[in-house]
Parts: C-alpha cells; structure tokens; sequence
C-alpha cells in the first residue's frame, strides 16, 4: 500500500493525546479521512481557534482565555487570598470549583515527582509556588494529590519544602465515595478512610 506521510502524520499527532493508543488514533484518523461532511476542517478550525484563545493563567495554572491572564479565581477579590489549593493539572481545578467546596486559591503543579519518567521537582512549578508564598503571603497549603505513589512522593516532597517555610500544611481526606458501602471498598480506599477519620459532633 502507498506511504501516505499526512494520514501517517495524523496518526501520530492523534496517538499523543492521553489514554489514545495507536490503534485508536488510526481508527479516528480514518473516521476523519472518510467524513463528507467537513468534520476534518471543522475539527482544525476549532483547534487553531482554542489554540488562539485559550491558555493556561500564567498565575495558577488554571485554563482561561487568552484576554485574561491571570485568571478570575486569581482576581476574584470574594477569594479567600490566604489559602492556596496546590493540585496536579488544570482539570483538577475545574472539578474541585464544580464541587463548590473551596474558596480559595490554586496552584497546578502540572504534573507530579516520577523518578521513572524523569520528572523531578524543577520540572514542576515548584519555584513558582515558592515565589507566590512569599509574595502573596499564603498562610496555608492544600495539597489536593491524588493517592497514588508518585503523588504520594510529590506531597512528602511539598510538605517538608513548605514546613520550612512556616507554613501550614494540609492534605484533602480521603475515604469511601458518598452512597458507597464498606463492602464495596479496596483496602487501601478503607486505610485512608481511617487515617482521615474525624470526631463526631
């Protein structure tokens, strides 16, 4: 069969996006080869369009358009300003504001320590976290890291950096899923839940 180097190109690009493997990105790149109905052209004009308008705030790591940079959680004066909510991407922030549960700050790190994928503390933005502790005077730090060991590892890390530094450090609880049941749980989900228990009343 014929090299076709764009069809090959777009596999590739399709591939990098996370959780498409590349069987996957083959079978959407044909999807789009075969679309009569200008899905390929529409796809690329909203990509350059969100590629033009939306980036991530240069602040707190949160995506927002392009026109404003820092974002409005980071002006937003009804924001408690004391608080700063450090989690691993911008999506989290976007799930925990859907959750209505926190009025403070954000700081995505983009990413967590991973000695096995190369990942260290500068390739995070640590520094910049460091930076808006004393700059904006940050009295307490959520870490909002999943449980997992690289996050795990990630928060250790932040908590000994931000201990020093004479600020208070928390870490979200972790327990058993509203509506659940106890027989429904993995071990680990069930040690969390007792090491986050709280008092009663």
């Amino acid at each position: 069969m014929q090299h076709l180097v764009p069809l090959d190109n777009l596999v590739a690009a399709l591939s990098r996006l996370p959780g498409i493997g590349r069987r996957t990105a083959e079978r959407m790149a044909m999807s789009l080869v075969q679309d009569q109905k200008g899905l390929m052209r529409m796809l690329a004009n909203t990509l350059l369009e969100a590629d033009e308008g939306i980036a991530c705030c240069e602040r707190c790591g949160s995506v927002t358009l392009s026109s404003e940079n820092p974002c409005e959680l980071c002006i937003k004066p009804r924001r408690d300003a004391h608080i700063l909510c450090v989690v691993e991407a911008p999506g989290d922030i976007m799930k925990i504001e859907q959750s209505g549960g926190f009025l403070g700050r954000y700081h995505a790190l983009m990413g967590k320590l991973s000695p096995m994928h190369g990942t260290g503390a500068a390739d995070l933005r640590v520094d910049k976290l460091l930076r808006r502790i004393s700059d904006e005077g940050i009295a307490e730090v959520l870490i909002a890291l999943g449980t997992d060991v690289e996050s795990d590892a990630t928060s250790s890390y932040l908590n000994e950096v931000l201990a020093a530094r004479g600020v208070v450090v928390s870490r979200i609880a972790f327990g058993l899923p509203a509506g659940s049941a106890i027989e429904y749980s993995d071990a680990s989900t069930l040690a969390h839940a007792i090491a986050g228990r709280q008092k009663m009343g």
